[in-house]
């Protein structure tokens, strides 16, 4: 395990209780019969590559591919990228949201990107791009029209999907960036739920108002295991921190998709939401945000509790309007 100069023996076993827990039900929760996609009217082609040749990182440059068994194609497209803080969970930990988007009618492309702390940024979001560019390639292979594309993700993943819509929109210096620009490639909607979208300066929240020890840990541990070690170079954590790139106002090349986020309001990186919302509102993005009252970080997962149900209908009720 890599400890950051900063870390305490508090934050130690507190990063090994959770990683451990949630490994855990990352493995167990595929072996659950809900977890079949042939039970919810949906086909699951597994272990796809998305980077050839010995640029391949094995496991990380891998997708899901879920899609309606029956039914009329081309479909829509969503491009699903995980959460976990950018350390932890996988594809295999997120097939209940993958599943969710197949059963309503959606090719998903549900993806796994190098993690951190052995892979720093720009890794994740190098791979992001790179399943983009790929998913613009091949979706019609799997029956999905690549022009009705939807971008999803929650947590670390919001943070990802956000900054490839910078990528398709800005023209950026990064090679990864430029490639993803210079494709063309265009989304309908970013769904970017419960987002961390600054990953530099985690102590903001704790700023906010205080937080459970455990809780704060883990937010400094994102910033001290995604973010490369040193002083960054002016511009270089602009697709770290997609927020602060929003936040300065500048016109894009090419028109920013309508974003959807949904937040519960007891979540502790709610903020980010809020200054999102603001930020599009401010450059005349269309954007739409959802809070939910009393709900955690990631709620939209727990399909059990009824305010994660009616995400899930804000949610498609939005996309219906801009995607199909």
């Amino acid at each position: 395990m890599n400890f950051h100069p900063q870390d305490s023996l508090r934050s130690r076993i507190g990063r090994a209780i959770a990683d451990t827990a949630w490994g855990a039900l990352s493995r167990g929760s595929r072996l659950l019969p809900s977890a079949k996609p042939e039970r919810h009217g949906v086909s699951c082609v597994r272990d796809v590559s998305y980077v050839e040749g010995p640029a391949s990182a094995g496991a990380f440059h891998l997708l899901d591919v879920y899609r309606p068994a029956e039914g009329q194609g081309p479909f829509p497209v969503v491009m699903y990228v995980h959460g976990g803080g950018f350390r932890i969970l996988s594809k295999d930990s997120h097939w209940s949201m993958a599943l969710s988007f197949a059963r309503r009618g959606y090719v998903v492309f549900n993806i796994n990107y190098r993690l951190a702390p052995q892979h720093r940024f720009p890794a994740a979001v190098e791979d992001a791009a790179a399943a983009l560019l790929w998913v613009r390639e091949h979706a019609r292979e799997y029956g999905g029209d690549p022009e009705k594309l939807v971008l999803a993700g929650e947590s670390a993943g919001a943070n990802l999907v956000t900054s490839l819509a910078l990528c398709a929109s800005y023209s950026r210096p990064e090679a990864f960036a430029k490639r993803v620009f210079d494709s063309g490639v265009r989304a309908r909607a970013v769904v970017p739920a419960c987002g961390l979208l600054q990953v530099s300066e985690p102590e903001r929240f704790l700023q906010r108002k205080k937080l459970p020890a455990f809780v704060e840990d883990r937010i400094l541990d994102v910033s001290r295991s995604y973010l490369p070690l040193g002083k960054p170079a002016a511009g270089e954590l602009d697709l770290a921190d997609p927020l602060v790139v929003l936040e300065r106002g500048e016109k894009p090349e090419r028109e920013l998709p309508p974003f959807f986020a949904g937040v519960g309001t007891r979540d502790p990186v709610l903020d980010d939401t809020r200054r999102l919302h603001a930020a599009l509102t401010q450059m005349g993005v269309r954007s739409e945000v959802r809070y939910y009252p009393g709900e955690v970080h990631a709620f939209q997962a727990m399909f059990f509790r009824e305010q994660a149900q009616m995400y899930w209908r804000d949610l498609h009720s939005f996309l219906d309007g801009v995607v199909r």
